[in-house]
């Protein structure tokens, strides 16, 4: 296993066992002089800095003193308490099964299904009651209504009322991200327990209002006479009362699926490569479920059990059937069938410090060790959108001291099959690892046997946020089933970023 405890140097804390008391004091003029000289004696540096601060901005000390003050103050800075990092342990995760937008789930909010997901979580893990250090989660895609969700959503489950939350966001990495806000409380000593999720409906998706419909209305509110109540609503054009849906990036105006298109085609993916890597992924997760693998990681909800874009029957030759969706001309490889669905769903992940986890009995599932983000230029450099993983892992590699290969499990988010085949193309390719990550050597190929062992995106569907949760409490129960080992996750995301991890047993 990688190193996980070290000194941070860059965050120096003061330790809490140290702190100074604060003395009693009956004049502050009289006895602040006689009071910071006996703590500064009777005291740590590390409280001398903190009990002493200055307390005017022109100084009547004599040169010096004031020479002498600041030869300690940097003593004490040198001789600053340094912060330990903990271990930040995985316990356990759950999720409602993942639904097709419009089908299972469409009346449902992003409030209710994080709410359920939550809920499951506490009742398996034996939270009610229970105050935790905090909850972060998030969604892609609010309504106004969602303002304060994740808080909201915290005051509909069991937990203690006192359980602070707050919403995060990175599109499709905000539950892995989610994830990284806890864990680094955790490891800083900061909470010794948190919950991460992330939740989204594309069938409860906000509709805006047309631009000139919402300035008419804005006009209308603020009108003080009925003559200028009628100019108001005279402005409305009735041709333009709500905006075109839209899923473009904001710099391109292309989808997702397009500019991976474009991509898949840089890379040299076959459509027959995409449509077997779709079926295997259908394949591997039913298989999954069947074992009983999802037991602990899924809670019914609103009639479903198990995802319901899962295709246990799932063959290349019925996903070679489909017609292309994505990019232009006859060179199309992307279906639907290769491609994840708009996808309806919520997760969450159980953390702790191993000290929690041991005082309130719960088995440690695996450690997140190392964590990396990366963003590409997909705009002016032309990177491929989806492709910053392949830049965030040889960082995060190098920085734990591993290799590409030194991996029992790989899990890769699917947004497309081709997303996941060019990016482990990149890493075997001498000219992309040199001149792109300025590496000697490309990283290598993988084992495909141990990629994605349960199925991932292609079967079990992508709602935005709630994918993160999916992928990280999974890997963590491979590597608790295993007994050891050691687990590489990678997530691409809108905007041309990359979240991934490492996590270990």
């Amino acid at each position: 296993m990688s190193k996980v405890t070290q000194k941070n140097s860059a965050i120096k804390m003061p330790s809490k066992n140290t702190m100074p008391k604060s003395p009693k004091m009956t004049s502050v003029t009289s006895q602040h002089h006689d009071t910071a000289k006996s703590m500064a004696t009777e005291n740590s540096p590390t409280e001398n800095i903190i009990s002493h601060p200055p307390q005017h901005n022109v100084s009547t000390t004599p040169l010096t003193e004031q020479t002498s003050a600041k030869i300690n103050i940097e003593q004490q800075d040198h001789d600053m308490t340094q912060n330990t990092i903990r271990r930040v342990a995985i316990l356990g995760g759950n999720r409602i099964p993942f639904a097709r937008s419009n089908g299972a789930y469409f009346s449902a909010s992003n409030s209710d299904m994080l709410t359920a997901a939550l809920n499951g979580l506490v009742e398996r893990y034996h939270l009610q009651d229970q105050r935790l250090g905090e909850v972060v989660a998030g969604a892609v895609l609010k309504h106004s209504r969602d303002f304060n969700m994740t808080r909201e959503c915290v005051l509909n489950t069991q937990l203690a009322p006192e359980t602070p939350a707050y919403d995060i966001q990175q599109a499709c990495a905000t539950g892995l991200q989610a994830a990284f806000a806890v864990a680094n409380k955790i490891a800083l000593g900061q909470i010794e327990v948190g919950i991460a999720g992330g939740v989204d409906t594309t069938s409860d998706a906000p509709i805006a209002l047309g631009d000139s419909l919402r300035k008419a209305l804005l006009k209308l509110n603020i009108a003080k006479s009925a003559k200028e109540r009628l100019k108001a609503l005279s402005k409305i054009n009735f041709k333009k009362l709500m905006e075109a849906p839209r899923n473009g990036e904001p710099r391109t105006g292309l989808s997702m699926g397009d500019h991976q298109a474009i991509t898949a085609l840089e890379w040299g993916i076959s459509r027959e490569a995409q449509d077997q890597f779709a079926a295997l992924s259908h394949q591997k997760m039913a298989a999954a479920y069947e074992r009983g693998f999802f037991e602990t990681l899924v809670t019914p909800f609103l009639g479903l059990e198990r995802d319901n874009n899962l295709r246990p029957d799932s063959s290349v030759e019925k996903l070679s059937t489909l017609k292309p969706v994505f990019g232009q001309g006859d060179s199309r490889t992307m279906t639907a069938g290769n491609s994840t669905p708009l996808t309806d769903g919520a997760s969450c992940v159980l953390l702790a410090s191993e000290e929690w986890a041991k005082a309130n009995g719960h088995e440690v599932l695996a450690y997140l060790t190392f964590t990396e983000t990366a963003a590409v230029d997909f705009v002016v450099k032309k990177e491929g959108l989806l492709m910053a993983p392949a830049y965030a892992v040889p960082r995060m590699l190098e920085r734990a001291g591993l290799k590409l290969q030194d991996f029992d499990y790989y899990e890769i988010h699917e947004a497309f099959a081709s997303q996941v085949l060019a990016t482990l193309k990149a890493w075997e390719d001498p000219q992309f690892c040199k001149e792109r990550l300025g590496l000697d050597a490309p990283l290598g190929t993988i084992d495909l046997d141990k990629l994605n062992v349960t199925g991932s995106s292609l079967a079990a569907g992508h709602p935005f946020a709630a994918t993160g949760g999916r992928i990280l409490a999974t890997a963590a129960t491979l590597l608790h089933q295993k007994g050891h080992g050691r687990a590489l996750i990678s997530i691409c995301a809108a905007g041309g970023q990359g979240v991934t991890a490492i996590i270990e047993k």
